[in-house]
């Protein structure tokens, strides 16, 4: 019998900052060029070859896509040495390829690992999220309320009135009546026109990003990466998958999905212990990008383990190529 080797998240951290630094290295080489293509391939190729010197027997279970769509790092794609434990990953290499393409703020390089099994295989649809930060009654606010029911419930909770409140908003024609709602009952927006991984992580930083919410339609894969985040910072999310065609609910059943209409908390999204880690390409609120220093590149990266609540900030040289 096959003895089950343990996922050593101590011994597999360090690993999965150097993964997400190669990726953020390689993509800032197109920083404002205007090529999103080369930019997210650059740091697919990155890190897929990092991800590959890891002593782990992984399984992308949210990427770039299907693996008709994605010559790397598709759905479903094993990476690692094949001799170690077990182990999901969740992983945006590059998060904000537009970000970083017309040299603008928060792109980052993404990467959540945990045990086999722990992560919601979540289909590339939309999904309607709902995220705030930690130290909050569970449900507090919820996806079945109304926008202003939620920022009305916030401000309740945090003792302060609607108009204190910063709800950050992915910049998208489909949120112009949530945005209309929002700016009507007297709350702060904060539009970002990417990312809304980041956008998510910023509502368990208030204090620094000065975020307090997170509302609207994205794509259910960076759901699952936010909420590996949210697990490791504190915080609350809340997701239900959106469909627009038959399509696109076979492609949630083939990948598992029984309740359509289900709302996805945190726990249901990320059911064990996991890690985290993220590098900046472009200098944001939260990271600082991949920078020229001498005859060096530096790069800056945050590595966190939900089993420990522990989050480090990494500054990592290399010698330029």
């Amino acid at each position: 019998m096959e003895t089950k080797i343990e996922f050593n998240d101590r011994l597999l951290s360090l690993g999965l900052a150097r993964v997400s630094e190669a990726a953020a290295i390689e993509a800032a080489k197109f920083i404002g060029s205007g090529n999103e293509k080369k930019a997210d391939q650059g740091a697919v190729d990155a890190m897929r070859a990092q991800l590959n010197l890891l002593d782990i027997n992984g399984v992308v279970v949210i990427g770039e896509g299907e693996r008709d769509e994605a010559p790397m790092l598709y759905i479903g794609e094993k990476v690692g040495t094949g001799s170690g434990p077990g182990a999901d990953i969740a992983l945006d290499p590059l998060e904000g390829t537009t970000l970083t393409a017309k040299d603008m703020p928060d792109a980052l390089s993404v990467i959540a690992m945990g045990p086999r099994g722990s992560m919601l295989h979540a289909p590339d649809v939309y999904m309607d999220k709902l995220a705030i930060g930690p130290g909050f009654e569970p449900d507090v606010v919820h996806l079945d309320m109304s926008p202003t029911e939620r920022v009305k419930a916030l401000a309740k909770a945090k003792k302060c009135n609607v108009k204190d409140i910063t709800v950050c908003v992915l910049e998208r024609p489909r949120h112009n009546e949530l945005i209309g709602e929002l700016r009507q009952a007297g709350a702060r927006i904060r539009l970002i026109t990417d990312g809304d991984v980041a956008g998510i992580i910023h509502c368990s930083e208030t204090e620094i990003t000065g975020v307090d919410m997170l509302m609207g339609l994205g794509g259910a894969p960076e759901g699952v990466l936010a909420a590996s985040a949210l697990k490791c910072l504190g915080g609350q999310i809340q997701g239900r998958l959106i469909f627009r065609t038959n399509d696109e609910k076979k492609r949630a059943e083939k990948a598992g999905i029984k309740d359509l209409n289900q709302i996805y908390n945190l726990n249901d999204m990320v059911t064990e212990e996991v890690i985290f880690a993220a590098s900046g390409v472009t200098s944001g609120s939260m990271l600082k990008g991949v920078r020229v220093v001498g005859n060096m590149l530096e790069t800056e990266t945050i590595l966190m383990r939900s089993k420990t609540g522990s989050i480090r900030r990494l500054t990592h040289r290399q010698k330029i190529k």
